[in-house]
């Protein structure tokens, strides 16, 4: 099997859409042998925003020099722009020979009756234990409870935050995800409970983390004001440092300060400066937020910076759009609306409506409308709304490496299986 060939089976998977539980995963690593089972210390990451950026904050600590363990793993989800961003191993994306290899394992073992991200997850476990890994750390992929990755035992677990998202999935109310998200604490094992989420829900984590037997600790003021300079701006990113820095601590390792100063992490107020973007294009700002809480955390950070961007949005249609419209557009100068190339995106006449701005066909077209605008200001460009819209936006201005077909996880739809 070829990559290519890899990513023509996994696309038809899609058609089971999300569907949360764990009985398909543990049969398919007990045929593979417990892959799950050797991948070093593990570090599980859930929460509703913060994920990606605090396994990276995570990831960056447990193998700054010096460091006991050196060789770390991640596993993320969605990606940008190529698949195998999702398996990073010491800092580099999967080899294409690698994701196969594990592919072709998962396949054999009965791989083709699970969900696409079932696979992804038993072919990213497997290729991480052949890796022979110190440290894994596992980004929860929807939910926690019944998500495909609460197969491990970790040595520690961390919810960032819990705000409203995926209502219709994980349920209305925030207790109810909340306890959905607090679904990956283990008995005698640390469970960190980050401040990147709604304050109301704090409660309720550390109330499941006691009944689950886990050892709670709460990331508090103190904590975020003795974070050291980090490399990801905003105030939400020292929040997601402090609950790094506390998971790094309970695996037993010290924290190099060094390493949250250059941590990056794609897509996350990704700057891209002159002469980096096309002719024409100034300054532009690369940001996955696409939600209500997460939009609120992006306006924040670029009141802090003293930003007031052009920008360009495309949003999921089964996001809640007017609240974060409502939260990011008062930030902004001009509203250019687009859409990103899947069926999931909201039209952009219509999110041009919530937004109070203009609409544009595409990403191409939007940039050239929002150019106009910001270089007549002088204000830099912000891509935001949706990390779908970020991986196009990181091909055109990066070049960024991208897959021949588009591969992405289907649209969370259902009810839990409970």
């Amino acid at each position: 099997m070829t990559y290519v060939e890899l990513l023509a089976q996994l696309f038809p998977a899609r058609r089971f859409g999300v569907v949360l539980g764990l009985e398909r995963m543990r049969a398919i690593l007990d045929r593979l042998g417990h892959p799950e089972r050797q991948l070093g210390a593990i570090v599980h990451v859930g929460g509703t925003n913060g994920k990606g950026s605090t396994v990276a904050m995570i990831a960056a600590l447990a193998a700054a020099p010096g460091q006991q363990r050196q060789r770390v793993a991640t596993y993320t989800s969605p990606h940008l722009s190529c698949l195998r961003e999702r398996i990073m191993i010491d800092g580099a994306m999967i080899s294409e020979p690698a994701i196969v290899a594990a592919a072709e394992r998962v396949r054999d073992a009965g791989g083709g009756e699970l969900t696409f991200f079932e696979q992804l997850t038993a072919i990213a476990m497997v290729a991480i234990a052949g890796a022979q890994v110190d440290v894994t750390v596992l980004e929860v992929g929807l939910g926690g409870r019944l998500d495909a990755t609460n197969v491990v035992d970790p040595a520690v677990a961390v919810v960032t935050g819990v705000a409203l998202d995926h209502e219709a999935v994980l349920g209305p109310t925030l207790g109810q995800i909340a306890a959905e998200k607090a679904g990956i604490w283990k008995p005698g094992r640390p469970a960190i409970i980050g401040a990147s989420g709604l304050a109301d829900a704090v409660p309720a984590l550390v109330a499941a983390a006691h009944i689950a037997g886990a050892y709670p600790a709460v990331i508090d003021d103190l904590a975020i004001a003795a974070v050291p300079p980090v490399g990801l701006p905003g105030g939400h990113q020292r929040r997601n440092a402090a609950a790094a820095i506390a998971a790094i601590r309970a695996l037993g390792l010290p924290v190099v300060a060094a390493a949250l100063a250059t941590v990056r992490h794609p897509g996350r107020f990704e700057v891209i400066e002159p002469p980096a973007t096309p002719i024409g294009v100034p300054r532009v700002i690369l940001d996955g937020a696409h939600n209500p809480h997460g939009a609120a955390a992006l306006a924040d950070a670029l009141r802090e910076r003293g930003e007031r961007p052009v920008l360009v949005v495309a949003v999921s249609a089964d996001k809640d759009v007017p609240a974060i419209a409502a939260a990011l557009a008062p930030a902004v100068r001009a509203v250019i609306a687009t859409r990103y190339q899947q069926d999931r995106a909201m039209d952009p006449a219509q999110l041009a409506v919530v937004f109070g701005g203009t609409a544009a066909p595409d990403l191409r077209t939007a940039l050239a409308a929002a150019s106009a605008i910001a270089v007549a200001h002088g204000a830099p460009i912000l891509i935001a709304g949706s990390l779908f819209l970020v991986g196009e936006a990181r091909t055109l201005l990066l070049g960024a490496p991208t897959d021949p077909m588009l591969v992405t996880d289907p649209p969370a739809r259902g009810s839990l299986d409970r």
